[in-house]
């Protein structure tokens, strides 16, 4: 498994996906998570094609923090089944990935930040 991951959903509504992007980084579990949309989907639900207006967040994390983030997504989410995939990191500059690492480490009382 790659190292670091973006992990993606869409949701209904820009202020779910401001939620899900401030818990998500509130708890350390991504450094970072972008917002984008509206975006329109189409896509099949129960046996008919549907179309939405949705907002899409792309997550960056570590790969070790995966199962994590997708229980925060799936706690903080509307939708019966939301979409959460994981695209691997192929590569990142240096700083960053140092950056993403730090920033989705929990401090400690051995190891404040």
């Amino acid at each position: 498994m790659a190292e670091f991951l973006e992990v993606r959903t869409t949701i209904d509504s820009e202020e779910g996906a401001r939620r899900i992007a401030q818990q998500l980084v509130e708890q350390r579990l991504a450094a970072c998570v972008q917002i984008s949309g509206p975006i329109q989907s189409v896509y099949w639900w129960q046996g008919a094609i549907e179309q939405a207006q949705e907002w899409l967040c792309s997550a960056k994390t570590r790969a070790d923090l995966y199962s994590a983030v997708e229980q925060a997504i799936r706690a903080a989410h509307s939708y019966e089944e939301p979409e959460i995939i994981a695209v691997p990191l192929a590569a990142g500059s240096e700083g960053y990935l140092r950056w993403l690492t730090a920033e989705t480490t929990r401090p400690t009382s051995d190891n404040p930040q």
